[in-house]
């Protein structure tokens, strides 16, 4: 199954908020939807959840117009939106049947996802007796619960502790390897890193970059090496300003021509003792900061 914005234009009264935004994410992988605050991103997934219409452009499930009574979503929302005073049974049945499951279903399917996520002694307490971790889990659960093809999430490791966090993970590598596609929508790089194929960039409307996350990475200029070493200052002393510390106490060198690594790592491995070196690959945080650093 292959999603697909196709040319998506937003605006809201003059405010043009997407200008030609597309797309691609795939079944059983994890797509990262990026951008800085105001770039566009929950625009772009309210309409593809069909919360409001684009003013142009399409969103395609396999080539073919979204059939939305056909296609199940599941949201998680950054912004919160349960109900705190009500029993958490109750709105999570609720829920479940406004995506057309049967109550017997229903209660079944969140009977499941509570023992899964450690959630079983909370299924008749309120929601305002939880913690923000454990009211999050069963935000996720409103988002899993009917068995949606397209998982959305956004923003899912606030307010988790490292140990809901890793089952979090866990429940993430389950829903893509389902073959469901699975898009994220974080500021916390590394999670989109860890879990990504392909991700899109948007910034103020438009999409920087976009694709797969690896060949993006590829095709940087691959200029620079890292060194990690006992003795930094012996070769900054030797490269002077083509060499600078990161703050991992190793060592960038940029090289006047790519054509110069391997006489460079030649003549480092030959006169340094060096515990390390490679050449240097862009993080997608330093990706991240190249796109969306500032506004088109």
């Amino acid at each position: 199954m292959i999603l697909e914005l196709r040319n998506i234009d937003k605006s809201f009264g003059e405010k043009e908020v997407l200008k030609g935004v597309s797309f691609k994410a795939e079944g059983g992988k994890a797509f990262g939807l990026l951008g800085r605050n105001g770039a566009g991103k929950t625009t772009s997934i309210r309409i593809l959840m069909n919360v409001f219409p684009a003013n142009n452009g399409e969103v395609l499930i396999d080539g073919e117009p979204i059939n939305y009574d056909k296609i199940g979503i599941g949201y998680l929302p950054e912004e919160r939106g349960l109900y705190p005073k009500k029993i958490i049974i109750d709105q999570l049945t609720y829920f479940a049947e406004l995506k057309g499951m049967k109550t017997k279903d229903a209660v079944k399917s969140i009977d499941y996802w509570l023992s899964r996520l450690g959630m079983t002694e909370y299924r008749n307490k309120r929601l305002d007796t939880l913690s923000k971790g454990n009211q999050q889990k069963i935000q996720l659960i409103t988002a899993l619960a009917h068995d949606p093809d397209i998982v959305i999430l956004d923003e899912p490791f606030s307010g988790l502790d490292p140990v809901n966090a890793m089952l979090l993970k866990d429940v993430v590598k389950e829903q893509i390897s389902k073959g469901k596609i699975v898009l994220f929508s974080s500021h916390q790089m590394s999670y989109i890193e860890e879990f990504c194929d392909s991700i899109a960039i948007i910034n103020a409307g438009k999409v920087a970059i976009s694709g797969d996350l690896h060949d993006i990475k590829r095709n940087y200029v691959r200029d620079k090496l890292v060194v990690s070493t006992t003795n930094p200052k012996a070769i900054k002393a030797d490269l002077g300003d083509a060499c600078i510390e990161r703050e991992d106490q190793s060592l960038l060198i940029q090289l006047s021509d790519p054509g110069q690594k391997q006489a460079m790592m030649k003549h480092i491995v030959e006169n340094y003792d060096i515990d390390e070196i490679k050449v240097f690959e862009p993080s997608l945080n330093d990706i991240f900061v190249e796109y969306a650093g500032e506004q088109i």
